[in-house]
């Protein structure tokens, strides 16, 4: 199964993942540009630059594998009946790049769908959020 992947480690180029309020989705990671940029506990907006290894880009490609990432709903958003509700929850997008595809994915944090599919969906940024702390730790 692993071979037939419809996305291959091989083709693979970046991640990108953004959070924050659905207006102001201010946390941001790319790992081909290496740029990472989020508020710290004082609310100041601090631009840093974070490289992940190999190994760490490897081991999310096969978590998202895992648990099914590829086969998320690309919107994964509450819909809500006025624009102003709803405005403090928390929002993630997650893109995985490769050369011929990519795979972009929005999750609400309050999101009513599928339980497992939110459950994966949110599994996924948890790792990809691990990674970027345990990158920064280094």
């Amino acid at each position: 199964m692993v071979k037939n992947a419809p996305y291959r480690f091989s083709d693979f180029e970046s991640i990108v993942i953004k959070y924050g309020e659905p207006d102001h989705m201010v946390n941001e990671f790319n790992s081909k540009t290496h740029h990472y940029q989020y508020l710290d506990k004082r609310d100041s907006l601090i631009n840093d630059t974070l490289k992940l290894r190999k190994d760490d880009l490897l081991y999310l490609h096969r978590k998202a594998m895992e648990l099914g990432f590829w086969n998320l709903d690309d919107d994964m958003t509450t819909r809500r009946a006025n624009a102003s509700e709803g405005k403090e929850i928390p929002r993630y997008y997650v893109e995985y790049n490769y050369k011929d595809k990519s795979k972009k994915v929005t999750l609400d944090a309050d999101y009513p769908g599928n339980p497992k599919m939110k459950d994966a969906a949110k599994t996924v940024v948890d790792e990809i959020l691990k990674m970027i702390a345990e990158a920064q730790a280094r």
